[in-house]
């Protein structure tokens, strides 16, 4: 497991602001973003780019459905922003985020293996929304994943998540545990870009992400999915 252990996640969330710059040396992370890769999302590269520069975000992890779309370089240039990318693995005991990945992950393979697959390419596991009943986090098996050292941080605040109590149960885990807290968007649509971020020292790989977590600021509010059919007049 990469060294960032010890402290475990911050308990405040602070609304969105992106009016301001971020100070000397720190970045604006989004760490959970979709596309029309995903399967599921509306928003397109040239439309991320545009959300990205309007709320001043640095970083974008990239985190497809059960897809990797592409190196770091390639995403990078085309969003115009650092993107770490990502994906997020359905696997027989729920989703589970992959960060910095090279190759894609395999999904409905056992929760294990995926983190075994994870790890061999230095990639980090994180635990996206694990007890929204809405999305199939892996709450149900967190505690015992979180003992076991299979997680290396847990998704305390995801800005899809309508009952808040759901997020800070996340936010509680993680810190029994120990661990860092991340912070997302879940964007699928470009309105839904800039609704929760981090605000962290700079990083330059997955250890010093992880140790930049535990001195993040972290800023989210509940935005819901845009409707995907315009209503009938």
């Amino acid at each position: 497991m990469i060294a960032g252990r010890g402290r475990g996640t911050r308990a405040v969330i602070a609304p969105p602001d992106t009016s301001r710059p971020v100070r000397p040396g720190w970045v604006r992370v989004d760490c959970h973003v979709h596309t029309v890769a995903s399967g599921d999302a509306v928003t397109t590269l040239d439309q991320l780019a545009e959300r990205v520069s309007a709320h001043r975000i640095d970083v974008v992890c990239l985190t497809e459905h059960n897809h990797l779309e592409g190196t770091a370089e390639r995403l990078s240039r085309a969003v115009g922003a650092r993107v770490v990318p990502g994906e997020e693995i359905r696997t027989g005991s729920g989703e589970l985020i992959g960060l910095f990945l090279t190759e894609r992950v395999p999904y409905v393979l056992a929760a294990r293996e995926v983190v075994r697959r994870i790890r061999a390419q230095g990639g980090l596991v994180c635990a996206p929304h694990p007890y929204d009943p809405l999305r199939s986090g892996v709450g149900a098996e967190l505690d015992a994943m979180c003992g076991a050292g299979l997680i290396d941080a847990v998704e305390v605040f995801n800005a899809k998540v309508a009952d808040q109590e759901h997020n800070r149960a996340a936010r509680r885990t993680a810190a029994a545990y120990g661990l860092p807290g991340t912070v997302g968007s879940d964007a699928h649509d470009p309105a839904g870009v800039g609704a929760a971020y981090l605000e962290m020292p700079d990083f330059d790989g997955p250890g010093s992400f992880l140790d930049a977590l535990r001195e993040a600021e972290q800023h989210g509010e509940y935005r819901p999915h845009a409707p995907r059919y315009a209503r009938e007049p």
